[in-house]
Order: structure tokens, then sequence, then C-alpha cells
């Protein structure tokens, strides 16, 4: 079966997912599981991240009829939940709305900014999961990338791409920022005042800390015209660079710092916690006109990112936990995509076979059901160690489908093939 074939099919088995309610399509996190409790709109499991889906699908064929019908009811859905929405983050809150309406070409992120203003605390954005007093003090915020105020600073410049007024948002995330600067410079996931334990670990990479934070310090410096963010940004990936390891294997930075068994293994090489999303920070410097850092150019440092990950073994599962995901967050659809924005960006034939290699486990590891298809991960710390198929864009089929989408399209027609760019990609290609 082709890349274009298995993602037809895939793309069909989540459309037999999709249900309606009075308020819209929505789509369960598992097959034929119950409607989520929260997070019904958003990208990373929710309804709202197949538009990611249909924008991929709409750069290779005309949309259908139905997948009209289902834009429209998923951008519907979304303004209608963003006067009621209290979380800011990119994954499910008011930044996830304002990524699934531009996707869709679709209006109502002004609203998204809005939202965000009448959300806002003196430090920032405060969300439910904060909310354990033994864990976090009263008013806790985050500042990453995906879950705190890094999320609203990326929400912010990528609707001033669209045209939307939201300059004031992004400067004021901004400040947010730099108040909660550490030396080095770096960032926690939760600054340190509010944490009840009295030491802090880090997840340092792109989703979770100093890397995403870092790259969005310098997107902002390039989009607003302030050069001393750019430099920050520069700073920060210094010090990325001092916690990681750089050697004949490439550039790789801990999952978590310090690092327990508890943790898992020390090192990963996905786009959460891994090079393939640390590479962004380096993309992201040489976007905003970084010349070097640690005295090396930014390309240099994002190609010894992605050689950290063509040099681990994956997409081999060299032991139990290793490599059990096939996802775009954590797993083998995420690494192929940041391969093909590198083969398209600067035509390395090694970068493509790598992707290729990537979405040929995809088909291996396929399960087919009639004319559609889907992927079960696996969890192997659980009894029944395979997990249910998994739906929507960051952990299911939705975004595997669009990979092969995309990969296909660029198997057909090279390089220049188009590429669907989102709010936390644009920067790459």
């Amino acid at each position: 079966m082709t890349y274009g074939a298995l993602g037809e099919a895939a793309w069909s088995w989540v459309l037999g997912q999709v249900r309606w309610d009075d308020t819209g399509p929505w789509i369960p996190e598992s097959g034929d599981g119950p409607k989520p409790e929260q997070f019904v709109t958003g990208m990373h499991s929710g309804v709202g991240g197949l538009a990611y889906t249909l924008a991929e699908i709409k750069l290779s064929r005309p949309w259908t009829a139905s997948e009209q019908e289902l834009a429209a009811g998923i951008a519907d859905r979304v303004r209608r939940s963003i006067p009621v929405e209290s979380s800011i983050t990119f994954f499910d809150g008011l930044v996830s709305s304002i990524g699934i309406l531009t996707a869709l070409g679709e209006p109502g992120s002004a609203a998204a900014i809005e939202r965000a203003w009448e959300l806002i605390t003196p430090a920032g954005w405060h969300e439910t999961f904060l909310e354990d007093e033994t864990v976090y003090a009263p008013g806790a915020v985050t500042n990453d990338l995906t879950l705190g105020t890094g999320a609203a600073l990326l929400g912010a410049l990528w609707a001033l791409r669209h045209g939307i007024p939201a300059q004031p948002l992004a400067e004021r995330a901004v400040e947010l920022l730099l108040a909660e600067q550490e030396p080095g410079p770096n960032w926690l996931f939760v600054p340190r005042r509010y944490l009840r334990q009295a030491s802090a670990y880090q997840m340092p990479n792109f989703s979770h800390g100093l890397a995403g934070i870092a790259a969005v310090l310098a997107l902002a410096g390039a989009e607003l015209d302030r050069p001393e963010l750019v430099e920050t940004g520069r700073q920060g990936a210094e010090h990325l660079i001092s916690l990681g390891i750089n050697d004949g294997k490439g550039f790789r930075v801990a999952r978590v710092i310090p690092w327990e068994e508890r943790h898992g293994d020390e090192f990963t090489f996905n786009w959460c916690h891994g090079g393939a999303g640390t590479s962004l920070l380096f993309s992201a410097l040489q976007y905003a006109g970084a010349d070097q850092v640690a005295g090396e150019s930014p390309a240099t440092w994002r190609e010894r990112c992605l050689d950290a990950v063509r040099n681990s073994g994956l997409p081999e599962r060299l032991h139990p936990g290793f490599w059990d995901n096939d996802g775009r967050c954590c797993g083998t659809a995420g690494v192929a995509d940041a391969f093909l924005t590198a083969y398209q960006r600067d035509g390395a034939p090694q970068d493509l076979a790598f992707a290729k290699q990537l979405a040929d486990t995809l088909v291996d590891h396929a399960h087919r059901d009639g004319s559609t298809a889907y992927w079960r991960f696996i969890e192997h710390k659980n009894e029944e160690p395979l997990l249910p198929p998994g739906v929507g864009w960051m952990q299911g089929a939705a975004g595997i489908a669009a990979l092969l989408f995309r990969i296909n399209r660029v198997a057909e027609q090279g390089r220049p093939a188009a590429i669907a760019t989102h709010l936390d990609n644009w920067w790459a290609s």
C-alpha cells in the first residue's frame, strides 16, 4: 500500500469516529470510545486537531463535501467554545483555538486574543492542573511553550502573522517570561517560587522547557523587531548546549534534569522531549538572524540535533519503552515530519531517506480493518501493553495520516511540494 493510500485509509477510519451533537462534531480519544469529559475541541486529541489533517489534505486533493461540512463544524464548535474557555494552552486552550481556526482559514482568532486578556493574572495564566496545593502554591503559572506563557506568546505571534491585532498580548507575554528568567538564562516549567518541594527538576527540551521558551523569544525578537529578545533566545540556546552532550552521535539533552531511573530513558528523540523538537530552537534562531550559537551556526546545531535522532537506533524498538509510539507528539510521525521539513528546506538526500524509512515503519505498524487503518501504541508497563487506537492529531491516526499525505506529496512532486505550516513549525521551512 502506498503512503497516499494508507493515509486515505487512516483518514477514513478517523472520519468513521466523528460524532455530532448539538454543538458540532466531536471524536473519542480512542476508537469507539465515549465523548471526552474535557478538551473536546482541542488540538491535541480533540476534534480541533482534525483541522490540521484537513489542511494537509487540501494540499493533496480537494475536500469532499463531507470534509467541507466537517471543517465548518469544527470551526463553529471552536468559535462557540472561546467565550467560556478557561485555558491558554497550545494543546487544548485558546492558543489551540487560534491554531485550529487559522489552519482552516476561518475567522474567530481575534476573540481568542480578547479572551486571553480576560483570563490573564499579574503572573500569567492559571491552569487547572496546577491546583494541587501539595505540589504548587496558589496562583501558580507555567512558563513553557505548550501549556504556559510561552504558548500565549506563540499564539499571539501566529495571530499577528494572520493580520490579527495581538501585539499587546505578545509584548505582555514577553514581559512575563523575562520576569521568570533564571540564571543561564533558564526557565523552569513552573517558576521556582510556586514549588512546594525544595528542589526542582526541569524538562529542558522543546515542549516543556528551555528549548521551547528560547525559541519563542527569538521568534518574538524577529516578529516584534526587538533584537534583544533574539539575543536572549541565543543565550538560552547556549545554556541548553551546556546541559547536553555533543559528540559523534549528535547533540542531545536529557528528558529530565536531574534524571532518575523512574523517568524512563534518559534521552529520547521525539518532538516533545528530544532532538526532533529541539532542532526547532535552532531553526528559530536562524529565522531570527542569529549568526552563531556557542561558536557555531544555528544550522550546524540544528543538524546535530537531527544527527542524534538518526544515530539513536529508532525506529527500532531497542528495548521496552524506547520507541513504543508512532504518533506526532512522542513518536515516529513527528520525527518523520521534522526530517521532511529538513529535506524540503536543505535538500539533503539523507533526510528524505530517513523520513521514508520512518514512513515505511508506519506502513508496517498499521492495523488494517477492511478499507481503513489505525495504529496501536505500546505501554510496556501495562499488563495488556497494546493500547487502544488513538484518533486525534498528536497521539492518533489523524496526525499519522497527515504525515502520510505529506510524504506521498513529496515522493510525487519532490522538494517543491507544498508545505502545510502550523503554529509550531512556520519558521522551520
